[in-house]
């Protein structure tokens, strides 16, 4: 006789509640232009191949537990000690820590729009999300920010998905006034950004995150870190998973870190290209955020000088019909009428200006 299960009945209250968060769109087969996930658009060090290959003897070991060698070289290029920085599989593993450690009642906070995990890591939690809401200005709200009196509150520097930056002194302002952890999480502040961490000297109360997704050309390895005052880090040891990153994830990380000289090749590149595509955008007529990351946030106009959601999800499928694949997000009111463009490489981004300049409604 057949058994059954009611898995969503039998699961915790808050986690019937949750939404898996949702990822941009893998296209499958050849021939897409992949602007949605803002990956990097060139490979990793060619160092990283080395170390990689240097560790397939051992794998039947398992990895250095704490990824000590890591959080030592992290620490050293932002004059901390190794006991300031933890490594994450992906910043988002760490972003659920931070909430699974100090986030209670009211909840954890955040700016909206902002990074569409931080509502998966708060439910995962059992905590609800509060809301700050930016206007069209983009201005930081820091007295709203404090009225949540949110015990965790994440704030994107630069921000997504719209790339504005806010200044440190913003930043300082936050700190001051909220009575919590305030997270900032720098996944793209090597693009243009001004980081926190000179911040951390002062504040017990801050947490930088960054992630070698980005800048560092890593999607794929799953790493991330975070840098805070020695108390901070020993208690997120503590729900960290053991044996949290695998062998050659540490040492691909290690070996990208360390090739300085590369990274800032690429880095540069990648703004070159986003700065000469803005240009383009401009020329077109239409409102673009000032990006200080590896992507920009447009708002196209239709022949008629018309910018609207509509005119953006027009836009977003004939891109997707020229096998273009950007990031439309309908669902909030400042970000519906836009499209997020990842910078890719130069030819991937004239085919991206191509793929527009040969949609009916372009002007």
């Amino acid at each position: 006789m057949k058994k059954t299960f009611d898995a969503l009945d039998r699961a915790l209250p808050h986690i019937q509640d949750l939404h898996a968060y949702v990822p941009g769109e893998q296209p499958q087969g050849e021939g897409w232009v992949k602007l949605n996930t803002n990956e990097n658009p060139y490979a990793p060090s060619p160092k990283v191949a080395d170390a990689i290959a240097a560790q397939l003897a051992d794998l039947r070991k398992y990895p250095e537990p704490i990824s000590a060698k890591l959080r030592a070289a992290i620490g050293q290029r932002f004059g901390l000690k190794q006991a300031n920085v933890i490594i994450g599989n992906g910043s988002d593993n760490i972003l659920d820590l931070i909430t699974r450690c100090f986030a209670s009642a009211p909840g954890a906070g955040h700016t909206v729009p902002s990074y569409s995990l931080y509502p998966v890591v708060a439910g995962m939690s059992g905590q609800g999300l509060l809301d700050v809401n930016f206007d069209r200005s983009m201005q930081l709200d820091v007295d709203a920010m404090a009225a949540t009196q949110a015990k965790v509150f994440f704030l994107t520097n630069p921000n997504a998905p719209t790339g504005v930056a806010f200044p440190l002194s913003q930043i300082e302002a936050a700190l001051q006034a909220i009575d919590g952890l305030l997270v900032v999480d720098e996944a793209y502040v090597d693009f243009g950004g001004e980081s926190a961490v000179t911040l951390l000297k002062d504040y017990e109360n801050l947490v930088v995150v960054r992630t070698f997704s980005k800048s560092y050309g890593l999607a794929g390895m799953r790493v991330g870190f975070a840098m805070a005052a020695a108390p901070i880090i020993g208690i997120l040891d503590r729900v960290r998973d053991a044996y949290n990153l695998d062998r050659v994830a540490q040492a691909a990380a290690l070996a990208a870190f360390e090739d300085v000289d590369y990274f800032e090749v690429q880095r540069q590149k990648v703004m070159a290209t986003r700065d000469a595509t803005r240009a383009q955008l401009d020329a077109y007529g239409w409102f673009t955020y000032p990006s200080a990351t590896n992507f920009l946030f447009t708002e196209p106009k239709n022949a008629a000088g018309e910018s609207s959601a509509e005119v953006a999800a027009d836009l977003f499928e004939h891109l997707k019909s020229q096998r273009v694949l950007v990031r439309y997000f309908p669902s909030h009111p400042l970000t519906c009428a836009f499209i997020r463009v990842s910078i890719g490489t130069d030819a991937e981004m004239k085919a991206f200006l191509t793929a527009v300049e040969s949609w009916p409604n372009h002007a």
